[in-house]
């Protein structure tokens, strides 16, 4: 790969909320807050019906360390703590709360003390502050490096490149300076002296704004990156930033860098200018069924069903509506769901959009392969998980899949390509727990 970009897909951007300041939509009467909405142990709730509590106040413990802690979006009364269905499928605690509109801020909101790395991370962490772009890692862990002294590039992920989605654009127009402020805090307690901000150039004036407030400072630059998807995809980001490779089963800290967020650099950089945890989003509402496209800021665990109405509701019977966007997002079950720490964007299509085409045989033709960003070739991982190989699966290296899409979106035959990846993924898990209880057994 070296010398070459790595490769993608051109879709059709549809940035139709990017000129659309966000608007705070008013207090739901009812908010419904899982303890799982990140990578990791599910979060311990610390409240029980009947509990008063305000804007910012501690609702829930982080479950390990690898978790978070969770903050109320509101003020108001506990109404109860019981299990729901998310929309991966599994099952969770989840906090209800029965708003009162007042909005009181918590008592305990107060900037955390912050003077060393040690104290950094521990800010980070009680911030509550998760992957805002979509993944949902909890971003103390990711930022926690042994030795600092490894850190080569840190790349802020400005990319955006899923259509629709313009959250994290607003972010860049709206609240530029607490990303530099939080650059510098980067800076400071991680001692990073190269910083990459990857923008695609479908967003001249976020390019160009950052390249004015950075002027002058060669410890950082702005990487005007084609649009061309999944551009923002941490693999390929790092490779078009900096060259490197991460190879299979390492992380990008592996190879001396690390990747965050635009949007979870400017959260955390509030909370330790304000003490305000993350309790609220930004996010894009759009798709061929919403009347009114907007951006907009919303407590977390809001219902999906009040955002819509918020935005005026369905201009047409949606079919499918989705976390996320088009290309990775995940579908929505039911309105009553909540909008979730790691929620970018909710959109809603209607019938012509949301039905998958049927698919016809495979004609040999390439197409998945030339587009896969990471040179896989998911024609022969099909076929593999169909004669039940997982010994092939593993060859193909299919746990590198991202499960972008791309092959999905050329495929002429309408291969459902990703469901098999994923599907693939499953049967090669299996296959190597088995293996390694094999050889645990001969020890």
């Amino acid at each position: 790969m070296a010398g070459r970009k790595l490769r993608g897909i051109k879709v059709p951007h549809k940035k139709n909320t990017a000129d659309k300041g966000p608007k705070r939509m008013p207090v739901p009467p009812m908010v419904c807050v899982p303890m799982s909405m990140h990578i990791g142990a599910p979060a311990k709730p610390i409240v029980k019906a009947g509990d008063e509590v305000k804007v910012g106040q501690l609702i829930a413990e982080a479950g390990g360390f690898v978790s978070s802690p969770i903050h109320s979006g509101v003020s108001g009364k506990v109404k109860k703590v019981e299990d729901i269905l998310l929309s991966s499928g599994q099952k969770a605690p989840a906090v209800f709360i029965e708003t009162d509109g007042e909005q009181a801020i918590s008592e305990d909101i107060a900037p955390p003390e912050v003077h060393d790395f040690k104290s950094f991370i521990e800010a980070v962490r009680q911030s509550g502050v998760v992957g805002l772009g979509g993944a949902g890692f909890p971003t103390s862990v990711k930022l926690n490096v042994a030795d600092t002294s490894k850190i080569e590039a840190i790349v802020i992920n400005g990319a955006e490149c899923e259509p629709y989605i313009t959250s994290d654009t607003r972010t860049m127009i709206d609240e530029a300076q607490s990303v530099a402020d939080g650059i510098e805090l980067l800076k400071k307690y991680l001692n990073a002296k190269n910083i990459i901000i990857g923008i695609e150039k479908n967003k001249p004036d976020c390019i160009k704004n950052f390249n004015k407030m950075f002027k002058g400072d060669e410890s950082v630059r702005v990487a005007a990156l084609p649009s061309v998807y999944p551009q923002g995809a941490e693999k390929v980001l790092i490779y078009n930033t900096t060259g490197k490779i991460v190879p299979e089963g390492k992380l990008p800290i592996d190879v001396g860098v690390i990747v965050i967020n635009c949007t979870t650099l400017a959260a955390i950089e509030k909370y330790i200018r304000t003490g305000l945890p993350l309790y609220e989003k930004c996010i894009t509402v759009d798709g061929s069924a919403v009347k009114n496209p907007e951006n907009i800021i919303v407590p977390i665990g809001t219902a999906v069903k009040d955002v819509f109405e918020f935005c005026g509701g369905f201009s047409k019977e949606p079919k499918k509506v989705l976390y996320g966007g088009p290309m990775m997002g995940i579908a929505v079950p039911d309105l009553d769901q909540p909008v979730l720490k790691n929620t970018n964007a909710l959109l809603a299509f209607s019938e012509g959009e949301a039905q998958l085409p049927k698919e016809s045989p495979c004609i040999k033709c390439g197409r998945c392969i030339a587009s896969c960003p990471l040179k896989l070739s998911p024609v022969d991982i099909e076929t593999a998980y169909k004669l039940s190989c997982p010994e092939d699966l593993e060859a193909l290296k299919l746990n590198l899949c991202m499960e972008c899409g791309c092959c999905s979106y050329v495929c002429p035959a309408n291969r459902h390509l990703v469901q098999t990846n994923k599907l693939g993924k499953a049967m090669l898990r299996s296959y190597q727990a088995l293996k390694k209880a094999a050889k645990e057994e001969e020890k």
